[in-house]
């Protein structure tokens, strides 16, 4: 195979591994959103965030197509005065 057999065989391998940037909603629990794909929910405890994850992306992904790790990265905007 050659240079293009090899990347057409890449592209359709499915991601290991997505990202969600997690931070504290305004209405209070918790709003996740997924970097690089159309991916949001949100929960009033970080447990059901979790659960909502998981289930969002299982929903956004065809069988089998779904990365296997799922990395929360929390973000904490903080102000402070100057």
């Amino acid at each position: 195979m050659g240079d293009e057999g090899d990347r057409a065989i890449i592209s359709k391998m499915p991601e290991t591994e997505i990202i969600f940037s997690v931070q504290e909603s305004p209405e209070g629990g918790y709003e996740a959103r997924a970097l690089g794909y159309s991916i949001f929910t949100q929960a009033e405890t970080m447990d059901e965030l979790k659960q909502n994850v998981r289930e969002a992306v299982h929903c956004h992904f065809d069988e089998g197509e779904a990365p296997s790790i799922i990395r929360l990265h929390s973000v904490k905007d903080e102000v402070i005065s100057a």
